[in-house]
């Protein structure tokens, strides 16, 4: 440094950031080698492929993490390569890049449930739960071997950090040492801004989730070219509410109709009974996978089985969300979540028309069971604006002696204690949402060996929730509200996949739907193969319990003869999914960037670009007009 130019200094932090990209590659095969069940690659070289393109995510990832480090590495301070002030580098270097890090190998196992990369959304689910250090520390538990790779990694990583030290050395030209440490500083401080947006380009957007699927074959493998720590900090403090103009408003009255009438005749109001049952994955269902055609298949709910032949069931359903919260607002309300979720938005505090203030209108007595401690996964703020007039949880249950030592109450007995609480009060609404067929995947003591495994986790708690749901009919029964009962059945989200048949992208969103009631008045009976969502659930409802006003949802009745157009939504957590007529439409916000025909529920061969037809620019047009009026009503505040 006797000239004054700091070439030791600068070509060793290069080191060390070169380092983070090394052991980000690393974390990435891992992630992948963790779930190369749900992310399918064809060879080495189209992993090698995918990785490539993931450097473009790592270094926006790094270059967050590394801001700071890079400016103390820089600043012209005189003493910066004294033993002291490296000490100072090293531990803010591995306790930045130590937690962004560890964020990739908690991914290795929140993917296999949520089925995208981590954001800032997993916070926004986690603030209103009391057991977030015990669910990790048993996930900690249960996979031992990503704890044990993270520390390996890290060991190395410091171990490397360590080969090339900073000799100390005192500059000789001030002069020359300070303005050259400013023109390197320049020169950094516009690489690193060109390295977090993703280019120089002024034009450009920076680079955000989206962008991942640029340049994969599946659109699942974009998670494989993000990172997790890139897509936490892409979502943090985003708001991907807003407002779009693709149509005019008389196209989507004609085309989306968000307005639904009507006209059914009831004499005796219906009580409505709406079971949202945790994890309920399609494929758990052999009721819904009798011509599916999936080898070996078995199935895990042998009382949900039955109750599906004596009930009307939809085996082409899916969800409109990826979380618990989702489910709500889907079920009860017909909000899809898109990138961002509806219930964890700034908009989501407004007056919102659904089954409940429909039931509250006509009179019902209405009511929201879940045996978590009461505000759990939100249910209890987002039931408030809903307008629930009595919410039961774990407080009300009063009896912790059935409480799993995890999430909730049990199943079983929280179910009987629900059979027996509600219609003291008729007509009644009431939605029971389950909690034990969920991660850690126990069961009470006294069932162990009860049910059979299988080869998931899950199998055994579906199968004990299934039972609890048996034990629930068998009381409800001989209850005088029973038999003028209409029951709902469908899951919140779907959880570990068993089946390839069930690992298709869209298949992701498999969930069942039943509708059952022993009243032959309503007609519920028999499979109906059309495509059907969560959001069709409050309409059909609504119908069936004769609402004759306008009812604002973009679902439909699901057994009226009013046919009014189906628009299927849901989101991958970067992109929009549209089932219009025969195609999926995948939508970034801005533009259709991919067309497939409803049948291709792995997303394997894009159309776009190589057929035209008058219903695929229609399909396209719809979709657009249904995102613009979603963010219309969402933002302006029209869900009434």
């Amino acid at each position: 440094m006797k000239n004054g130019l700091r070439i030791q200094e600068i070509l060793i932090m290069l080191y060390r950031i070169l380092l983070a990209y090394v052991f980000y590659q690393v974390a990435r095969f891992l992630f992948w080698q963790f779930n190369k069940d749900l992310i399918k690659i064809d060879s080495l070289s189209d992993y090698i492929k995918l990785a490539y393109h993931g450097t473009a995510f790592d270094t926006t990832a790094i270059l967050y993490v590394n801001a700071l480090f890079i400016l103390l590495s820089l600043l012209p301070l005189v003493i910066n390569t004294k033993k002291g002030y490296q000490a100072i580098l090293f531990w803010i270097y591995f306790i930045t890049n130590g937690l962004a890090y560890a964020m990739n190998f908690g991914d290795f196992i929140y993917y296999k449930f949520s089925q995208a990369r981590l954001t800032c959304a997993a916070f926004q689910v986690a603030k209103n739960e009391t057991n977030v250090f015990k669910t990790f520390m048993i996930s900690v538990s249960q996979h031992p071997f990503v704890l044990i790779w993270y520390i390996v990694l890290m060991a190395a990583w410091v171990f490397l950090y360590k080969r090339l030290t900073v000799k100390e050395q005192k500059p000789g030209r001030l002069v020359a040492y300070f303005a050259s440490s400013v023109v390197v500083l320049c020169i950094t401080v516009v690489l690193v801004v060109g390295g977090i947006r993703g280019d120089f380009k002024h034009s450009t957007r920076p680079i955000n989730m989206v962008d991942a699927n640029r340049f994969v074959t599946n659109p699942l493998q974009g998670n494989l070219v993000l990172n997790s720590t890139f897509s936490f900090f892409r979502t943090l403090n985003t708001n991907n509410f807003k407002l779009v103009h693709f149509t005019d408003e008389k196209f989507i009255e004609d085309n989306v109709q968000p307005y639904k009438v009507y006209d059914r005749t009831t004499q005796n109001r219906p009580n409505i009974v709406t079971f949202i049952v945790e994890s309920f994955g399609r494929e758990y269902s052999g009721a819904f996978n009798k011509e599916k055609n999936i080898k070996g298949y078995v199935s895990y709910t042998p009382f949900i089985d039955s109750l599906a032949g004596q009930s009307l069931i939809f085996p082409n359903t899916f969800a409109n969300g990826r979380q618990s919260i989702h489910g709500m607002s889907s079920v009860l309300a017909g909000i899809p979540s898109l990138t961002d979720a509806f219930t964890c938005s700034p908009f989501a505090n407004q007056k919102i028309q659904s089954i409940v203030s429909v039931c509250n209108d006509l009179g019902y007595d209405t009511s929201f069971y879940h045996g978590a401690p009461n505000g759990s996964m939100g249910f209890l703020g987002f039931g408030n604006i809903l307008g629930f007039k009595h919410y039961f949880g774990k407080n009300e249950y009063n009896n912790d002696a059935d409480f799993d030592g995890m999430w909730a109450i049990w199943d079983e007995p929280f179910l009987q204690y629900f059979a027996k609480n509600v219609g003291k009060k008729q007509p009644f609404m009431s939605t029971v949402f389950t909690a034990s067929s969920h991660h850690p995947f126990k069961i009470p003591e006294k069932y162990k060996g009860k049910f059979k495994k299988g080869p998931l986790e899950m199998h055994e708690p579906i199968q004990y929730t299934d039972y609890a749901i048996k034990k629930y009919f068998e009381t409800a029964k001989k209850e005088p509200w029973f038999n003028n009962t209409i029951f709902v059945f469908t899951g919140d989200h779907t959880n570990q996949i068993g089946y390839g048949e069930y690992e298709k992208a869209m298949n992701r969103f498999a969930v069942p739907l039943i509708f059952y009631s022993p009243n032959p008045e309503y007609n519920l009976k028999g499979v109906n193969q059309e495509i059907a969502q969560q959001a069709d659930i409050y309409p059909t409802l609504a119908d069936l319990i004769g609402y004759n006003k306008p009812i604002r949802s973009w679902g439909r009745s699901l057994v009226s003869d009013k046919k009014y157009p189906s628009i299927v939504v849901n989101s991958d957590g970067s992109t929009e999914q549209f089932i219009i007529g025969n195609y999926m439409y995948r939508f970034d916000g801005k533009e259709i960037i991919g067309i497939y025909d409803k049948t291709d529920l792995g997303f394997e061969k894009n159309l776009k670009g190589t057929i035209n037809s008058p219903e695929i620019e229609h399909g396209k047009k719809t979709a657009m007009a249904w995102y613009q009026d979603y963010m219309d009503r969402v933002i302006n505040r029209k869900l009434n």
